[in-house]
């Protein structure tokens, strides 16, 4: 698409030449909006999807992999059940927080855009920068990881002969790429995406609930003799903790999608009261399944307990539980394509990130350039050994965010009683929330100091970033002639414009 150009009018190269501070769009053509509502995101997220957005990011690969590791921190069944009860409520009024949140500050990008709201743009910015830099490739990337490994597993069966490493690291970048295009290509194909994996993630799970069930009424019942025999204490209850509520992460991904939700000051809290509650059932009967079929040694020994629960309990069907992880992971990757991308579509806007990254493609209304950008940073990182390690430097930054939040919902309570609140829950609830998250941070802290403090100190480079490229404005024309340059030709390649606002 060219800039536009007429004989009243100068082409935008030639005002670019003019005055390099000029600030350049290319204006969408009348035709190429055909249905009248203008280039923006428009609501086209209903109840349905609200709810699969939230069990699809939540079921990912944690609950298929993560309950050995509970189990080893706690030691017994009885308070590994404690944990991931508590961490459900937990994640609960986390939620329940962000439903408060999500109503009273109607904007996408979720703790970003409250941090925004309530602190101002220093700190919002730190948050828009880890997230940027490590938290969402790396995060997407883990996910795309463990899609690639499990779905290549069934054709190497002999677990002394694993797959190469390249075939994994090839079909992770292959996955993250195709949900990317989906997703620029439509916002409807990139939710029919969500709800289909997230009805098949359901589904398995149901598959693994019934068969523990069944397993017990065949009065297997040994596993649960002296719930509490050999429980733990002390900071082996924390890492118990972490492992639970990463297996509950990503509750808060609906809210990174406000703007794009149908009558958000219904949907949004809805989808939250029918999510978290089923989530947490469905993962505590899954539980009780994993203890009924797999003795304590089988489970702490076990790297995916769900594979190894299959193996023990399908026999030659076996396999149905490594294409159910595969499943699992592929939904979650296009979940966090879906709503991790309107947070750098929201930071651009706010001009904290270049502006081109809050347009959007004329015809298919989607955050194109935010979308590829997402995808073009996860892929750099299948390149990282250890990925995992990355994300141990951030577990406490993603938590004081979260708090950080939560503790602008008080801090707004406060500083601006008469804001419209459609949802308004007792103050005991953010109050709990943000000392648990607290807790959290000191915990995680004391467990892992080298890592937090690495992670501090690639959070501290956000600083001359934020004076240099967000609060410096005078910056040399060469400088500001190099962008707009740049911005022109993404624009003419992509088709895309700044969204209009709603008259």
């Amino acid at each position: 698409m060219a800039a536009v150009e007429s004989n009243e009018a100068p082409t935008s190269e030639t005002r670019l030449a003019q005055d390099p501070d000029a600030s350049v769009e290319i204006t969408p053509k009348t035709e190429e909006v055909p249905d009248g509502q203008g280039v923006r995101l428009a609501p086209q997220i209903g109840l349905f999807t609200c709810t699969t957005v939230i069990v699809g990011n939540i079921v990912g690969s944690g609950i298929f992999l993560t309950p050995g590791g509970v189990l080893k921190n706690t030691g017994s069944f009885g308070l590994s059940m404690v944990v991931w009860i508590s961490s459900g409520v937990f994640s609960v009024i986390g939620a329940l927080c962000f439903a408060e949140l999500g109503t009273t500050i109607p904007e996408s990008g979720a703790e970003y855009s409250y941090i925004l709201a309530a602190f101002g743009p220093l700190p919002a910015f730190l948050v828009l920068w880890v997230s940027l830099i490590m938290i969402v490739p790396t995060g997407n990337m883990l996910v795309a990881l463990v899609f690639g490994n499990y779905i290549i597993q069934p054709f190497f069966p002999d677990p002394d002969c694993p797959p190469p490493y390249i075939f994994v690291q090839i079909l992770a970048c292959l996955c993250v790429a195709l949900l990317t295009f989906v997703n620029c290509w439509s916002v409807p194909w990139a939710t029919k995406v969500q709800d289909v994996f997230t009805v098949a993630k359901v589904l398995a799970l149901i598959v693994i609930i019934l068969s523990g069930l069944v397993y017990i009424c065949m009065g297997h019942t040994e596993n649960f003799q002296e719930p509490f025999k050999n429980s733990k204490g002390g900071s082996d209850i924390a890492l118990a903790f972490y492992g639970g509520l990463f297996a509950y992460a990503a509750w808060n991904y609906l809210n990174y999608l406000t703007e794009e939700i149908k009558n958000p000051h219904r949907n949004l809290p809805w989808a939250i009261g029918i999510s978290l509650p089923m989530v947490t059932l469905i993962y505590v009967l899954a539980n009780v399944a994993y203890f009924a079929v797999l003795s304590p040694e089988e489970l702490e020994r076990s790297n995916a307990v769900a594979v190894t629960f299959g193996e023990k309990l399908f026999g030659p069907m076996a396999w149905i539980m490594p294409v159910s992880v595969a499943m699992s992971t592929f939904g979650s990757v296009n979940g966090g394509c879906l709503s991790l991308s309107r947070l750098f579509f929201v930071g651009a806007r706010e001009g904290q990130l270049p502006g081109v990254m809050s347009m959007i493609q004329v015809k298919r209304k989607t955050p194109l350039p935010s979308l590829i950008f997402t995808c073009v940073l996860s892929v750099l990182y299948v390149f990282v050994e250890k990925i995992e390690t990355l994300l141990n430097y951030f577990s406490f930054m993603t938590w004081l965010a979260i708090g950080t939040a939560v503790a602008g919902q008080l801090y707004l309570r406060w500083a601006k009683p008469d804001l419209p609140r459609p949802i308004k829950f007792n103050i005991l609830l953010p109050i709990t929330f943000v000392l648990a998250c607290l807790f959290l941070v000191i915990m995680g802290t004391i467990a892992a100091p080298m890592d937090t403090l690495i992670g501090i100190l690639i959070t501290l480079t956000g600083f001359p970033v934020y004076f240099v490229g967000v609060w410096w404005k005078s910056k040399p024309k060469c400088l500001l002639r190099f962008n707009q340059a740049v911005t022109i030709f993404l624009q003419k390649t992509f088709i895309i414009v700044a969204p209009e606002k709603e008259a």
